[in-house]
């Protein structure tokens, strides 16, 4: 999910905010490579949590495609509003896991790392081109 379909699924009164995915990485690809992209990944997610001020439930299949040419990476998590991981799965196997998260707490994540309340909307038209320079 992208930034601005985060921020506003949490304006719109989400609690979680949920990303199914399948993503991993070519079987041929260099272990570098698949860490810093597994990497990236997370820590985007968890900026969605810090930015919104929400807990982030980022599921991610494991496995590999038929033909073997794709390794999907797990490493399903749950972030907390401060972007800490509670939870994290296996990167190999399939797992089912149940979490209890207080959600009276938002209120106080939000209140103490403002990111949601504090956010500029007077200086948000540009956003809505592509790039800034249109017309």
């Amino acid at each position: 999910m992208v930034p601005e379909a985060s921020r506003i699924t949490a304006l719109m009164g989400a609690e979680v905010l949920f990303y199914p995915t399948a993503i991993g990485w070519a079987t041929t690809q260099d272990e570098t490579t698949n860490v810093e992209q597994y990497g990236a990944w997370q820590t985007i997610q968890r900026s969605h949590a810090v930015a919104n001020g929400l807990h982030v439930v980022s599921v991610n299949r494991v496995g590999f495609e038929q033909d073997g040419a794709m390794k999907f990476w797990g490493g399903s998590f749950i972030a907390n509003p401060f972007g800490s991981i509670i939870y994290k799965a296996s990167h190999e196997n399939e797992e089912v896991h149940v979490q209890e998260i207080d959600l009276s707490k938002t209120d106080s994540y939000r209140t103490h790392w403002p990111f949601l309340r504090d956010r500029r909307i007077d200086s948000y038209q540009p956003i809505t081109k592509r790039f800034i320079d249109e017309e």
